[in-house]
């Protein structure tokens, strides 16, 4: 599959968990629906537009995640006034991201999204964005920066990655214990899928887990991709 390697860093960043609407909560790095909004972002789709996009390109795109540092969070407070009543307002307290830094892996997995594809890579290769990437709200600007492009080469077997795997992959605990590495790792459960009405579907959503700081995990015999840098994702 044609792919390509994407730093995504920031200072803040907010992808709210749908189900935390009082005090919104955020996952702990980009989603894979809020990445294609953010190739909306880039390519200047308008939201209207966008709204038939989300399906085909979920289905279209895979995607992977490697959190190159610690995963840190902060809550702030926010006081919220209706527009139809100044006066009227509200506290909210709502969870961001501190200094968020992702290594993003995106694969075309489906040629009906090929020119989308090639779009929004070319705009990221040369620095070039319609609208400005945020990283879930629009007071969180995202810098986006290609590493490369490539091939992911579908594999089975062993292998060591630095991204998430899936809940069903088999981490070899046995053998981090026995190199004594000191891993922490983040569980996650994201959405892979927005329908038209910009719904998350509840039965798209994918468990994961991960390391963050740049370790590798050891995972037994699994489905995977390789990329031309060698590198082993779990891609969804």
């Amino acid at each position: 599959m044609n792919g390509a390697l994407i730093h995504v860093s920031g200072n803040w960043a907010h992808f709210k968990k749908p189900e935390t609407n009082n005090n919104p909560l955020t996952h702990d790095f980009i989603t894979k629906t809020a990445l294609i909004g953010m190739i909306g972002a880039v390519l200047g789709i308008e939201r209207d537009a966008m709204k038939n996009r989300f399906p085909e390109l979920s289905e279209d795109l895979l995607y992977g995640v490697q959190i190159k540092n610690a995963v840190k969070k902060e809550s702030w407070a926010f006081t919220l006034r209706k527009a139809s009543d100044l006066f009227e307002k509200a506290p909210k307290q709502m969870e961001f991201l501190r200094n968020p830094d992702f290594i993003l892996a995106l694969a075309l997995k489906d040629s009906r999204s090929q020119l989308l594809f090639d779009q929004f890579i070319s705009a990221i290769e040369n620095s070039e964005a319609k609208f400005t990437p945020i990283l879930g709200l629009h007071n969180c600007p995202a810098n986006l920066v290609l590493i490369e492009k490539g091939l992911f080469i579908e594999q089975t077997g062993e292998f060591e990655t630095k991204a998430f795997v899936t809940k069903n992959c088999g981490i070899d605990m046995g053998e981090i214990m026995r190199e004594g590495k000191q891993i922490r790792l983040g569980f996650e459960r994201v959405p892979t899928y927005q329908n038209d009405d910009f719904w998350n579907l509840p039965d798209k959503y994918v468990e994961v887990l991960y390391p963050s700081e740049q370790n590798e995990i050891p995972v037994k015999e699994n489905l995977h991709y390789q990329f031309s840098d060698g590198s082993r994702w779990i891609l969804i």
